[in-house]
Order: structure tokens, then sequence, then C-alpha cells
């Protein structure tokens, strides 16, 4: 989640409130040519409470000086074998894309977690998902762990096919991936839902991605009748910041 075009410098603010993870690497590879997974041990994992969609704050040494807070997704749980597996996007050169670039089995990362509450609504009886490149290890998440039968749509804008994943589900899946060219904001998104014909019954949306597009994501499915209350939205990155995401509620 780490997409930006200009570095800030960011204090780090450490939330009282969330539990406190030291993560050992074990191995890291590429799952695309600029998606980059680390499989991380974590001790006691049994009490490592998340819903998917939710995120983990990394905090990260920045050369620059200082140390770098950083919101990364949950891509998946294996408590087996006490292991979590975290996709890093290879944009760039700040703190979050050169951790990934550089870690080796071995070393250490403290984070905070997990947090967030863009996940799905056990009552909803479909759920619409849209994002970018930064947003697909969450939502390939969602739809692996959907229960049987449980119906989604995802949307996903992409530079160009190389950022295409495979991926298995039980839940019943129409997935998009929608070539957008230069990430930023755009109006790709609203243009395939405005052809999109909603299902029915109560549906959830979870709309993330670049904060610009999240918010007129998020207006756009209020003026075609969806409830505030069924919109969880959160802008993963916008341009001119590092790390932080932002509440997307009006």
């Amino acid at each position: 989640m780490d997409q930006v075009s200009a570095p800030v410098t960011e204090t780090p603010r450490r939330g009282p409130n969330l539990p406190s993870w030291t993560l050992t690497v074990l191995e890291s590879f590429d799952v695309t040519p600029k998606m980059r997974r680390i499989v991380f041990s974590v001790e006691n994992i049994d009490r490592f409470e998340y819903k998917p969609g939710q995120d983990i704050v990394f905090f990260l040494n920045d050369p620059a000086g200082g140390h770098g807070r950083r919101h990364y997704t949950v891509r998946a749980v294996d408590r087996d074998a006490s292991t979590l597996s975290v996709d890093f996007v290879l944009h760039g050169n700040s703190v979050g894309p050169n951790f990934a670039r550089s870690v080796k089995p071995g070393d250490q990362v403290e984070v905070k977690g997990p947090r967030g509450r863009v996940v799905c609504r056990p009552d909803a009886d479909w759920h619409l998902l849209t994002g970018d490149e930064t947003c697909i290890p969450g939502i390939l998440h969602i739809l692996e762990t959907l229960p049987t039968g449980a119906r989604a749509i995802a949307f996903i804008e992409i530079e160009d096919d190389s950022w295409k994943q495979d991926f298995e589900t039980q839940g019943e899946v129409t997935i998009e991936w929608i070539a957008r060219g230069k990430a930023g904001p755009s109006s790709v998104m609203i243009d395939r839902l405005s052809t999109l014909a909603l299902p029915d019954g109560h549906g959830q949306a979870l709309i993330i991605g670049e904060t610009s597009n999240v918010r007129a994501q998020r207006h756009y499915l209020i003026e075609r009748g969806f409830s505030r209350d069924r919109i969880a939205s959160e802008g993963y990155w916008r341009p001119g910041r590092n790390g932080g995401h932002d509440h997307v509620d009006d």
C-alpha cells in the first residue's frame, strides 16, 4: 500500500490499544513482477485475531532518518505453521518497498494490529469490492476466505496485465481486472460501476484505493441507493503522502 509521488516524513503514532507483534522473516518471493510476498513466523499466532481485509502497522527504519509507519493488509495466515504473509508493492524508493527488497531470513520487524474496518458483513446478501494495485492482497484474501456460496463482485484497476493473479475461492465470485494505465486519480472505476446492474438483496460495498477515487466511488454508490452504513471505504494512499490511511466517511 505504499504508492506515492513525493517523499513526506511521518512520525510514527503507535496506537496504544493495538497488540504488538515481532515478526521474523522466513522467506520472500515475487508473486508478480511488482508484488513481493514476505512470509513471517509469528509466536502465539493463536492470539492473532483478525478478519480478512484488515491490516497491520509496520514500524520500519527510514535510511533518511527516523521511522516510517506503514499499513499493509494481511495476505494469508497459516495457524498450523504459525506464519503470516504480507504482499508489498515494489513501487518507488520509500521505506516499504525498500524493506521488502532488502529483507532476508531471520530479520525481525515490529508491527501492531490488526486494525481496519474494510471487512465483510455476514448479513450481506452480496459484496462489491473495488480497488487498485495496492488493494490486490486484501481483495484476494477476502475472496479466498468467503464461505461456500457467498456472492461477490470484484473490480480491480491495474496498470497492465502483469498485475493479474490467480486465486481460489469457495464463493460465487465475478472478478474483472480493468486496465487503466498510470496510477492516480481517475474515472475508470466510476465508468465501470455506471454499467453495473446491482444484484437484488442487501449488498455491501468495500471501496479501497487512492483516496480521491474512493471518495468518488462512495458518493456514486450512495447516489445509486446504497445506504452509508453498507459502504466500508478507506483511502490506502494519495499522491504526495507516505504512510497512513484515510477514513472516507463523507
